[in-house]
C-alpha cells in the first residue's frame, strides 16, 4: 500500500480499542505507524496466532516467521503517539 502524508495520530488507548472485539476494526502498530488489518483473513476476530490486534507489535515482529514487508500489503492509516 502507498504511504499517505499527514496521517492522523492515535494514542495507545485508541489503538487498543481497535482489537476486533471492542470495535470491529483490526489495527496494529509497527515502527510508529498504525496499519488496518481488518481485511486480512489471518486476523479474524483480532487474533493472529499468539498475537492480538490493538497493540504495537514492533518488538514481537523479531520472533515472527516473516519480515515487516508483509505490512506493505496493508494501508498505513495513522501514527502512534
Amino acid at each position: 500500500m502507498e504511504y499517505k502524508e499527514n496521517l492522523p495520530s492515535y494514542t495507545k488507548s485508541q489503538l487498543a480499542l481497535r482489537n476486533g472485539q471492542d470495535k470491529p476494526e483490526v489495527w496494529v502498530a509497527l515502527n510508529g505507524l498504525i496499519y488496518d488489518l481488518t481485511p486480512s483473513r489471518l486476523w479474524t476476530d483480532g487474533k493472529h496466532y499468539e498475537h492480538w490486534a490493538g497493540q504495537d507489535l514492533t518488538e514481537e515482529l523479531k520472533d515472527a516467521p516473516h519480515t515487516e514487508s508483509v505490512f506493505k500489503r496493508f494501508e498505513a492509516i495513522g501514527k502512534l503517539l
